[in-house]
């Protein structure tokens, strides 16, 4: 058994799929693929896919994540080579497949070893609206906002949570783009939260995810880069 870490984009109109829809598309394309997937056991065997952070219905991401096992006694690493081409040729249009590792299976899960995301939020404010709405911010001790956990409603500090935000640019279409950083341990901050911590609240027209990264220690890494290159594994298994 080998285990593969892919990184997806979603963009255009798959952005409305669900992440229920996302995992029935990957699971019907590795199905296409003809790619030999681990099942688990019992009554209904599932192909053993562990997909990373949910994105919101309608957002856009240039690097989503997820880890397949694959039967590696069924396939060739030369064909495993091949996978995110095949795969990016049987996906909608607007994923493609652009990178792939394998990692360790004492690598922890996405869900849980992600711990920041890079967002970009296109909004309806003008510009200067928008920068004197992030000084606010970053100059703020506290963001106290109300969220409804285990059916109760409680208040939280999410100023913690806020790593940076750039300065806004406008872009081609004339809108205001900011990108912020934020914290997804111990709990993850929507970017909803974020553009409603401040009055006024920020009008999101547009919302893409551009990076994720894991901390370890004093290292920030990309998902990718937690694993080791297939290359190297081929010149191994051809020595």
């Amino acid at each position: 058994m080998i285990i593969l870490r892919l990184r997806s984009t979603k963009v255009g109109k798959i952005r409305f799929a669900s992440h229920r829809d996302m995992a029935k598309v990957w699971e019907r394309t590795f199905r296409r693929a003809n790619i030999p997937l681990i099942y688990s056991e019992g009554f209904s065997p599932r192909p053993k896919i562990a997909y990373g952070l949910a994105l919101p219905t309608g957002a856009e991401s240039e690097c989503e994540y997820l880890d397949v096992k694959v039967d590696d006694k069924r396939i060739g690493i030369s064909r495993i080579l091949e996978i995110p081409e095949q795969l990016t040729e049987l996906l909608p249009e607007g994923i493609k497949v652009t990178g792939m590792t394998e990692i360790s299976s004492k690598v922890i899960s996405l869900q849980q070893a992600v711990t920041a995301c890079v967002w970009e939020m296109t909004i309806a404010q003008d510009k200067t609206s928008a920068d004197e709405w992030i000084t606010n911010v970053l100059d703020s001790k506290e963001l106290i906002v109300e969220r409804t956990r285990k059916g109760k409603k409680v208040k939280d500090d999410i100023r913690p949570f806020i790593v940076g935000i750039d300065e806004s640019e406008i872009n081609e279409e004339g809108y205001v783009v900011l990108k912020a950083e934020l914290r997804t341990q111990p709990r993850s901050l929507r970017p909803s939260e974020f553009m409603n911590s401040e009055l006024p609240n920020l009008t999101q027209i547009k919302l893409c995810r551009k990076k994720q990264f894991i901390e370890t220690g004093d290292r920030r890494l990309d998902p990718l880069e937690v694993g080791q290159t297939l290359e190297a594994n081929m010149e191994l298994c051809s020595s």
